[in-house]
């Protein structure tokens, strides 16, 4: 298994969704996630991506920039309404500033350089996954308040 000193991947509630036109993207993934525990899904296409999206504890959507028809644009904004939205990595060939600061306006959780440096794949995967982890479960100790009709 991968491992990156600080940086634990606990797979056992949540799914990678990968996709991407270029078979050789999802290879190299699966050769870094390997031994991970992490189921990772794949698709070509944004549409397939919507359908599996459906499915529930898909924690992470890693995303080539360019995918024809579409773009990780898209997946932003179809994240963006879902009740429990998973975290968007964004992955490009020219993972520059520009797009870096693009994506995280937009609501990217970060973004990849392609060939992926496996040390960063892991780091910023399990990064995800626990932010992810974080914003679906209260804190210890802390009940949930809801508060209705109340006037201050």
């Amino acid at each position: 298994m991968n491992e990156v000193p600080g940086v634990v991947l606990d797979a056992a509630d949540g799914a990678i969704l990968s996709i991407s036109s270029n078979p050789d993207v999802h290879a190299s993934l699966e050769r870094i996630l390997q031994g991970s525990g992490w189921d990772l899904l794949k698709n070509e296409t944004l549409a397939d991506s919507f359908a599996s999206l459906q499915q529930p504890n898909i924690a992470i959507v890693i995303c080539d920039d360019d995918l024809s028809p579409g773009t990780w644009r898209e997946m932003v904004r179809h994240i963006s309404r879902m009740d429990d939205p998973p975290l968007l990595i964004v992955t490009a060939r020219l993972a520059d500033e520009r797009l870096w600061a693009e994506a995280l306006n937009l609501g990217a959780h970060d973004v990849l350089a392609r060939p992926f440096d496996p040390t960063e794949v892991i780091r910023i995967v399990g990064i995800a996954h626990q932010r992810w982890r974080n914003a679906r479960k209260p804190a210890p100790g802390r009940a949930k308040v809801t508060m209705v009709g109340a006037s201050i």
